[in-house]
């Protein structure tokens, strides 16, 4: 009988020093994948992107003239008959916030980017569970990003409860290009007749009175009038676009009767290509500025158009003054490119503050004691060009008196940056400074 052939021997599979299995890719299997990778990114990259524009403002004759333009830049109008409360820190914010919520008899509508953890998002979770279960509509839409600290047992539990809440954007591959889009508004409505805009998170960070690193230095206005219905208008554009379910009628949008005397209008924006229309709004403010302007933001990355503007501003004897977080930050990098420009702007007769306290995060501007923007807007491009945000403006004497004692309150505990000492500090500070303002943009 004729012998069979010795069956021939598999290689082995390779392994590496520590005996596991190692898996072979060809080389064009692998350039493919990257290449796949790559063009994703770019293609989620670019969807938050704008086309690079350069936006110059010149100089307003008259105030009141512009305001037309100002407000009509953001789609909205300027409306009378409206009463503000400013709300200063936690301890301002909160209390008055969770009395309306546990008033509410119909609807609440709240928008947040941030929800993380604390007493107080067991505090509003708890209220917005019991008014679903009393038959009031509630509406809750967060981040999906912003909310990745938060309990997931609060979610679900306000959802048992009839909470109809929503994370926005969240991640899904068939809408990889929207990745980047975020919302950063705060706003909310209740029963259609009181908003509030603010820039606090839902999170301990944002109790307390700013007296410390635990507890963030934030401000917030509470607004009764017809400004309400473009607040409404507001959360209604992403509800709509998350759900489909398109907010109708006088129950969410009821006949607004003048609440007070102040002339108010909604800064609604979002990235729709072209030019930022806040950031037209921005310059714009600057631009109409004839003797005060002042400034406090967390995230101030302004580009070379902004710099030339508030040089404009001082030349034109504007006293320009900008207070940004000192050692206290939430961000680094965010910090470090908006240092980029210090330089420039002190050399040119711009007041640069450093705030020690805390963390700084209210969005301020104030110019010449009659104009104020108060709401989530940062000065940098992620919120000009990527990010959705929510200020109100108000043209009011008196609101513009109380945000300008609180901002030299905050001068108290901040420090001026000085040319001199600013140059010495240390080359490596020097090299972050320009390599986070490289990617300004994404910040």
């Amino acid at each position: 009988m004729a012998k069979r052939a010795p069956a021939k021997k598999k290689n082995p599979r390779p392994r590496d020093s520590q005996g596991r299995l190692l898996i072979e890719v060809p080389l064009w299997m692998a350039i493919v994948t990257l290449g796949l990778i790559a063009v994703l990114f770019l293609w989620a990259w670019s969807k938050g992107r704008q086309v690079p524009a350069h936006v110059r403002v010149r100089g307003v004759d008259n105030f009141e003239e512009a305001l037309p333009s100002i407000a009509g830049l953001t789609r909205g109008d300027v409306l009378p008959g409206n009463q503000i409360e400013v709300l200063q820190n936690g301890d301002g914010f909160f209390p008055r916030f969770l009395a309306d919520l546990v008033a509410a008899r119909k609807t609440i509508h709240l928008e947040t980017y941030v929800w993380w953890k604390g007493r107080i998002t067991e505090q509003i979770a708890r209220i917005l569970a019991e008014k679903a279960r009393q038959g009031v509509e509630v509406r809750l839409t967060v981040d999906a990003f912003g909310s990745t600290k938060m309990e997931d047992h609060q979610f679900q539990a306000m959802r048992q409860a009839g909470v109809k809440a929503i994370r926005y954007h969240p991640f899904k591959l068939v809408e990889f290009g929207y990745v980047n889009n975020r919302t950063h508004r705060k706003v909310a409505v209740i029963d259609g007749h009181v908003a509030y805009v603010f820039g606090h998170g839902i999170a301990a960070e944002w109790t307390g009175n700013g007296q410390d690193a635990q507890h963030w230095r934030d401000t917030g206005v509470r607004l009764v009038g017809p400004i309400v219905n473009p607040a409404q208008s507001v959360f209604a554009q992403h509800w709509a676009e998350a759900t489909g379910e398109a907010l109708v009628g006088p129950r969410y949008f009821p006949v607004q009767h003048p609440a007070g005397n102040l002339r108010v209008h909604m800064v609604g924006s979002s990235p729709r290509g072209g030019v930022a229309e806040l950031e037209v709004l921005m310059k714009i403010a600057i631009a109409t500025a004839k003797r005060e302007l002042i400034i406090q933001n967390p995230y101030f990355i302004p580009d070379n158009d902004t710099v030339e503007l508030l040089s404009g501003a001082v030349k034109r004897g504007v006293d320009v003054r900008i207070m940004v977080p000192g050692p206290l930050t939430d961000s680094g990098v965010v910090k470090h490119a908006g240092h980029f420009y210090f330089e420039d702007l002190t050399e040119r007769g711009i007041r640069l503050y450093v705030f020690q306290r805390t963390m700084l995060h209210q969005k301020i501007v104030l110019v010449d004691g009659l104009w104020s923007l108060v709401g989530s807007s940062n000065l940098d491009d992620r919120s000009y060009d990527i990010n959705d945000e929510a200020s109100v403006g108000i043209i009011d004497r008196g609101v513009a008196a109380q945000l300008k004692n609180a901002f030299d309150d905050d001068l108290r505990s901040s420090i001026l940056v000085r040319l001199e000492a600013w140059n010495a500090r240390s080359l490596w500070h020097k090299a972050e400074d320009w390599l986070s303002y490289r990617v300004n943009d994404q910040l």
